[in-house]
């Protein structure tokens, strides 16, 4: 499967789908005739499980010179700490700006090394391999790129598009369960946001999804990509319409950051579309028997629901969600649902309603 990604606005990439890394280097000679050296950015709990496949495939391109750059895994290493020594080791292995980074990882890996790719130099190329469903679905596509800043998600970073997506679906095989899981809560998002019967399709695939059947994940993550790929051409820079890809993400986003990675950003993002779907519902946008659908359809797919917090816990998550992105100064917004399969991003949310959600994902011994 190949998709290509064309805006007007920022320059076009292909996302290739593949069953291994063999033709990977055959692409990057396309896309980079003249390339003489890359650098590999990675976790290391990813790059252990690649890094001979991925380096025999790229030896195969005459006199390549390949350097290696691996951080500590997790959220944690999504700080301008790790960006900072990533340029210091370019620096020291006179990485130009004629070479490409190429990251090899799930969404903190890409994230990461496409705002390194963004600013050293003022600019090289960079070359996703995602492998994780998370990013195959969602965080490797559309140039979103960025760390954490204080506590906060993606407050640092930058849109700068990949020069190509290579997937290889293999690379699922290897995934622990809670990891690919956590990717599905971004599928189901897109489902929600802009296609009813994809999101029926989930739920009638249910059984096969859960069992990775390579052909229903395959069909899975092409409809997904689809759906991304259509918002993205439309508002590359997310000034309108890309914004609603991030429902669930401004309760979402606050409920990861205040517990510090106990939960998966999947995981999180779960718990964040309960409580803004529960929002919708609450501001007459869906019904209830919508709302307690979407609630109980993350379950089958093993996402939470609920979280287990004080009233000062839920207090401080509050907090947080009021530095999220999307607010104005005086108006925190935030992406509902006008009904399953579209959104809309609503300004001026009542607080009170913004708290009450919070105290609904909330599980409480006496509930």
């Amino acid at each position: 499967m190949e998709i290509t990604v064309t805006s007007k606005k920022v320059s076009s990439y292909n996302i290739v789908t593949k069953e291994s890394f063999e033709d990977l280097s055959s692409i990057l000679i396309d896309i980079f005739p003249d390339i003489k050296c890359v650098c590999l950015v990675s976790d290391s709990n990813v790059f252990p499980l690649y890094e001979k496949e991925v380096k025999e495939e790229l030896k195969k391109i005459k006199g390549l010179k390949i350097h290696e750059y691996v951080f500590k895994a997790g959220e944690a290493s999504k700080d301008m700490s790790v960006v900072e020594d990533l340029a210091k080791y370019l620096l020291s292995v006179n990485f130009s700006r004629s070479d490409v980074i190429i990251s090899i990882g799930g969404g903190v890996v890409s994230d990461l090394s496409g705002f390194v790719a963004s600013i050293y130099k003022r600019g090289v190329a960079h070359v996703n391999l995602p492998t994780t469903l998370l990013a195959m679905a969602d965080a490797s596509i559309g140039g979103k790129t960025g760390v954490d800043f204080e506590g906060i998600k993606n407050t640092i970073g930058a849109f700068d598009m990949p020069s190509l997506i290579y997937m290889n679906l293999s690379t699922l095989n290897t995934l622990p369960d809670r990891e690919y899981y956590s990717g599905f809560a971004e599928i189901m998002k897109h489902g929600l946001i802009a296609d009813q019967k994809f999101y029926m399709w989930l739920i009638d695939n249910m059984y096969e999804i859960c069992d990775k059947d390579k052909e229903t994940i395959a069909q899975m993550l092409e409809t997904s990509i689809n759906i991304k790929k259509a918002v993205v051409e439309r508002d590359p820079l997310e000034k309108g319409d890309r914004a609603l890809l991030n429902f669930g993400h401004s309760i979402g986003h606050a409920v990861e950051s205040y517990f510090e990675g106990e939960y998966l950003h999947g995981e999180a993002i779960s718990l964040g579309c309960v409580a803004e779907a529960y929002i919708s519902w609450k501001s007459n946008m869906i019904s209830m028997e919508d709302y307690y659908e979407i609630r109980d359809m993350f379950v089958p797919f093993n996402l939470p629901i609920s979280i287990q917090v004080d009233k000062k816990a839920e207090e401080e998550i509050f907090k947080r969600l009021l530095n999220d992105k999307k607010n104005d100064i005086n108006s925190i917004n935030i992406v509902l649902l006008n009904k399953i399969g579209k959104a809309s991003l609503v300004k001026g949310v009542d607080q009170n309603l913004i708290k009450e959600a919070i105290s609904e994902i909330n599980f409480k011994d006496e509930d």
